[in-house]
């Protein structure tokens, strides 16, 4: 029955997040900082290194993905520079949290549950340009200064694709014990990440939320709209296709409001739409996912 498949995908990602928000909410600690930097200084890049090297996908194909994935974002940034310019609001705090999406901490979980090892396979070749593009160009748009380089250099999730693609094109593999190990800490990212993920959105708060909304639903209609555009020219296969919807229909990610404080832009209104995309994907997700599976 395709209502249980549905829900095999979408109850652990949002049980999990549900976990981190109401134990923040029932006054226990949490260590943002120390997890943050574990998953994404360690469980993650050997997530994306493993999945990559052991992936079945053809790098032929991999590549057509990627383009498919860059030409979505180059598409996305232009239509909303052009509609922030229409409605006149600050494009320094709106433009990169409505071009990026929660592809890591959401993203990843319900591309792997809802098809496997190979789906991960293209949701972390997604999860990796999301991440070049944000903290390069995105960090552009916040603070007027590009840090592209510095990203470059100081990326452990960068460094780890790099090396995957690397050893899936020379057909290399690490010895048995060496990747048993890597693929023992990468388990740690998916619940770490949904865990924070819950954390996250409990600790935020704002009082654009009516604003928000609006821009969280125009976000959602634009990204799925040049998704399936992008994916039907280029001719995607069905799994690559699904992934590029799952993945640029995700919500605005948290470090979208964390780069908003730290750059001065307006983190509240950020933080508003943090809270709503993230709401409002908990309804249309399982409606993609019931299209996708059935």
């Amino acid at each position: 029955m395709i209502f249980i498949k549905v829900l095999e995908v979408v109850f652990p990602v949002f049980f999990l997040s549900c976990l981190g928000f109401y134990w923040v909410k029932s006054g226990f600690d949490y260590p943002m900082q120390f997890v943050t930097r574990i998953c994404m200084n360690i469980a993650v890049p050997c997530l994306v290194f493993v999945s990559l090297m052991n992936t079945k996908i053809d790098l032929k194909i991999l590549l057509n993905f990627a383009i498919a994935t860059l030409l979505c974002y180059l598409l996305i940034i232009l239509t909303f520079f052009i509609i922030i310019k229409l409605l006149k609001i600050n494009s320094q705090t709106y433009l990169s949290p409505l071009s990026f999406g929660n592809t890591g901490n959401i993203g990843l979980p319900l591309a792997y549950f809802a098809f496997g090892e190979i789906g991960l396979g293209y949701a972390v070749l997604v999860l990796s340009i999301t991440s070049i593009l944000s903290f390069s160009i995105g960090i552009w748009f916040v603070s007027g200064e590009t840090s592209f380089l510095k990203t470059l250099k100081n990326e452990p999730l960068l460094a780890a694709t790099f090396l995957g693609l690397i050893f899936l094109a020379t057909k290399s593999q690490t010895p048995i014990f060496f990747t048993s190990t890597l693929e023992l800490i990468g388990q740690l990212a998916i619940p770490l990440m949904l865990i924070t993920l819950g954390v996250a959105v409990a600790n935020l708060n704002s009082t654009h939320l009516y604003k928000a909304l609006k821009l969280s639903i125009l976000k959602l209609i634009i990204c799925l709209s040049l998704s399936i555009l992008i994916g039907n020219i280029l001719a995607l296969d069905q799994i690559p296709f699904y992934i590029l919807v799952l993945q640029m229909s995700a919500p605005v990610a948290i470090t979208s409001y964390l780069l908003a404080k730290k750059y001065d832009a307006d983190d509240k209104a950020v933080a508003g739409i943090v809270i709503t995309s993230t709401i409002i994907s908990t309804i249309y997700f399982p409606i993609i996912l019931y299209f996708q599976l059935s």
